[in-house]
């Protein structure tokens, strides 16, 4: 750096650096434009080079810079520093080279100037390696910052092409790279393929053409590092939950490798249980019918039916994953009607384990499961399945019914609705789908203590549990005045007022109207 942008006490250039970094409001581009015209660029990059030994000077004015770059006007100067750029990208210091991947994104995200593109900056600078060493060899922080940019580069198709050459031989190809580097190195690669393919679909489908969708079953595959693996597992659970991660992923073999880890006795637990929850989650999207065929989903439902199989004398997390996957998968119908329907019906383990108070964590997620098969979470017109799937239902509620204590499917709600708030939570939500059948209502109304529990506004202390409550109300309420048998029988007349009067109060802990009372006490004296 020149002479002239020398400091010689940075004494001055810290308190006002520091007065701008820490500006609790929005740094705008007349208060950008004012700092610089005080401090040039070049004094501030001059400062934050050799005086390293100034204690608190880098963190501060890395700050400062940060927010400057993140105006317009300071984006602007971005193109006649990307030498800085270049060497804050391979300096020593953590938050230099931080600072230097949070420029790259600013000069994405702010620089506006058509008569350059700031991909074409990024070539000619050799920056996309330098952001890539970033990734795999910066500490956290640097490498969240470097994903940060690398992400904003793929919003253009410049950026994407440099991100994905059309030669899979490349070395900056993704794939290559992460096979050269080490085990925290290959999981960052795979949280960068995570967050590009949540861009949009056409990312997404980059990545599959690219075959880097391979990584993922490459680790999973990896019996070596359960760590790396499990976090292998993670990230794919995070592509399944994008609604395009369905299409991409069912073209994969990654449904047969889950399926083979949940049956493998020898995998470990926690392996399992994670394998479990993601096909769970893949197979919960309607449209995933659309691409997988029928036959490896029941290969799927199979494993889990074992699992169960095999926990029945033991209350195990591994039990309650696959009770949970199953739920997942019968949130749709197409889902829920292979739940019951195969033989003998996987759903049964769902029913028996809902009603089942031996152990809690099991109990509860039987009991979404069961909600999210009769539809609680489904459209209005997508509750009801088809006719032998009902049946099946119907029965497999009133056998477990006969098995117990309580003899009827209403007895065994009431049992539920007694229990502590999550359980009784979620036996809301069984009965809000459930109700849709008639023989489902009728047990209902055959229980006073039930439209007692879910028409009594006091029931429930927490927002959630008042509203599962309410919705389960009106849900009966509904039913109820959708049966002319149940509507005209005289006997049921007071039954339907409370349910009106319960639905007209709403969820809130809404109480009758009471006129004001004078209250009378004695005053205080001193």
């Amino acid at each position: 750096m020149e002479e002239e942008y020398s400091v010689d006490d940075p004494t001055h250039l810290l308190q006002e650096a520091s007065d701008f970094a820490l500006y609790p409001g929005a740094q705008n581009d007349a208060s950008a434009k004012d700092f610089l015209d005080r401090f040039p660029l070049p004094v501030i990059i001059n400062a934050l080079q050799t005086k390293g030994d100034v204690p608190g000077l880098e963190n501060t004015l890395v700050a400062c810079l940060e927010r400057i770059f993140n105006t317009k006007y300071g984006a602007s100067f971005i193109p006649q520093y990307m030498l800085f750029v270049q060497v804050g990208l391979k300096a020593d210091s953590q938050i230099v080279r931080s600072l230097a991947c949070k420029t790259v994104t600013c000069l994405l995200e702010h620089f506006d100037d058509n008569t350059i593109s700031p991909a074409r900056l990024i070539v000619d600078h050799d920056v996309y390696p330098l952001l890539l060493d970033c990734l795999l060899n910066g500490n956290e922080q640097v490498a969240a910052a470097s994903m940060d940019a690398i992400k904003k580069l793929a919003g253009s198709p410049e950026g994407m092409d440099i991100i994905f050459p059309a030669n899979n031989n490349e070395a900056m190809h993704l794939g290559n790279m992460a096979a050269r580097c080490s085990s925290l190195g290959r999981v960052r690669v795979l949280v960068l393929i995570v967050k590009l393919f949540s861009i949009s679909n056409s990312v997404a489908s980059t990545i599959y053409n690219s075959n880097l969708l391979n990584l993922f079953e490459a680790e999973i595959n990896n019996t070596n590092d359960t760590l790396v693996t499990l976090s292998a597992l993670e990230l794919l659970y995070e592509l399944a939950e994008f609604q395009h991660g369905t299409e991409f992923l069912s073209r994969t073999t990654l449904l047969h490798l889950l399926c083979s880890i949940i049956s493998s006795t020898s995998t470990e637990s926690i392996l399992r249980s994670r394998a479990m929850m993601i096909s769970g989650r893949l197979l919960s999207r309607e449209n995933i019918y659309t691409f997988i065929d029928e036959s490896s989903i029941k290969i799927v439902i199979s494993a889990l039916d074992k699992i169960l199989e095999l926990s029945e004398s033991q209350d195990t997390d591994e039990s309650e994953s696959a009770l949970e996957a199953l739920g997942q998968i019968g949130s749709s119908i197409e889902g829920a009607v292979l739940l019951l329907s195969s033989s003998p019906p996987a759903a049964r383990h769902v029913i028996v384990a809902a009603f089942d108070r031996q152990g809690h964590g099991k109990q509860l997620s039987a009991l979404h499961a069961l909600g999210n098969i009769a539809g609680e979470s489904r459209p209005e017109n997508k509750i009801l399945l088809n006719g032998d799937a009902e049946e099946s239902l119907r029965r497999l509620m009133y056998i477990t019914a006969s098995k117990s204590s309580k003899l009827t499917p209403s007895g065994l709600l009431v049992s539920v609705l007694q229990q502590d708030s999550e359980i009784r939570l979620a036996g809301y939500r069984v009965i809000t789908g459930m109700v849709a059948r008639l023989w489902f209502l009728m047990e209902i109304c055959s229980k006073q203590e039930i439209i007692n529990i879910v028409t009594d506004a006091s029931t429930e202390t927490t927002k959630i549990g008042m509203g599962a409550r309410y919705k389960c109300c009106q849900s009966i309420h509904k039913a109820f005045v959708s049966s002319s048998k149940l509507l005209n029988d005289p006997a049921l007349a007071g039954l339907a007022a409370k349910l009106q009067e319960a639905v007209r109060r709403g969820p809130y802990l809404a109480r009758k109207h009471v006129d004001a009372q004078p209250v009378v006490v004695t005053a205080d004296r001193f």
